[in-house]
């Protein structure tokens, strides 16, 4: 099952997702009805949470409706016509990984170590200012446009809180999957004419994530259940029609399961909390190729779908 959230972000509706429309939640009960002539209680709640597992109350309903669509095709809202926006807009915390594939580690000069050798290396980014609708535009800094890159990324959402989970119970607390691209400014240096630290090149590395836009995330999100197995999916990007990533979950040094158990262990992850669980190789930066106004990203991921990101200058304010 495909959820997502669609049209005006004060007015937000809620609709089953497919790749080419959307099929609208109220729209769907009103027709399950005429149909069968039972009708379907959910809730009015315009949260993906809801009718998501472990504790969506609306969710056996809404996987009921999901199922009688997959057989009944209905008339939806052509995505081309509306507005798609974040799955979980306001999330407590968003997570995310550094090194968690070995060729992307490798294609920018690093060892790969294996997993018994090492940890997650988990950093954040500001929720409010940096989550970005599909389909709308990323702007590149004015303070640092010329080598901002793209990362592809399997995206976790949390739906139930978590403390000291264990990897073998990890994905019981995960209420689905959607996707990030972890947006990088490569060469951010604050300060050119700065006294050198130690951890200047770390903090660097970490300014460079935060800026605003820079995490653009969507379309949908698909149900934990839809998705039994997390480390068996095809990624793909494409920068302007070509290819720039293409590679498989199967590849992470740390699959989902013991993200969440790593990181359960030091932060209570709560429903809604998006973990972001790396990229594999294939970024621009290895290439020199960074992004500019007019290009258009897709980043795919099986079982969940695309997320489209434009890209523009960010234009001047007063």
């Amino acid at each position: 099952m495909r959820l997502c959230r669609f049209g005006d972000e004060v007015a937000p509706q809620v609709g089953f997702f497919a790749e080419e429309q959307i099929i609208p939640l109220t729209e769907a009960v009103n027709a399950f009805t005429q149909s069968t002539g039972r009708r379907l209680e959910l809730p009015s709640s315009a949260e993906l949470l809801a009718f998501l597992p472990p504790d969506g109350v609306g969710f056996s309903t809404a996987r009921e409706l999901a199922a009688w669509i997959d057989s009944t095709p209905l008339p939806g809202v052509p995505i081309a016509t509306t507005q798609l926006l974040i799955p979980i807009p306001r999330p407590n915390t968003i997570f995310l990984l550094a090194g968690n594939y070995a060729e992307h580690i490798r294609e920018g000069g690093g060892m790969a170590a294996e997993r018994a050798e090492t940890f997650p290396y988990v950093f954040m980014k500001p929720p409010s200012t940096t989550l970005t609708h599909s389909g709308r535009a990323i702007k590149l800094p004015l303070a640092a446009p010329d080598a901002v890159d793209w990362e592809l990324e399997l995206a976790v959402v949390i739906g139930r809180r978590a403390k000291h989970v264990s990897e073998a119970d990890a994905l019981s607390f995960v209420a689905g999957y959607t996707i990030v691209n972890d947006i990088s400014q490569r060469r951010f240096r604050p300060n050119p004419n700065r006294k050198k630290r130690e951890k200047d090149a770390f903090f660097d590395w970490l300014h460079g994530k935060w800026f605003d836009t820079f995490c653009p995330c969507g379309p949908c999100i698909t149900s934990s259940d839809s998705i039994p197995d997390p480390q068996s999916l095809r990624m793909r990007l494409e920068l302007n029609g070509d290819v720039r990533q293409d590679a498989s979950t199967a590849q992470q040094i740390f699959p989902v399961a013991a993200v969440i158990e790593f990181i359960s262990q030091m932060v209570t992850l709560e429903p809604g909390d998006i973990i972001s669980t790396g990229t594999p190789a294939g970024v621009g930066s290895t290439t020199g190729t960074f992004l500019k106004p007019g290009d258009v990203m897709h980043g795919s991921i099986e079982k969940i779908g695309t997320l489209v990101t434009p890209v523009e200058a960010e234009a001047a304010t007063r």
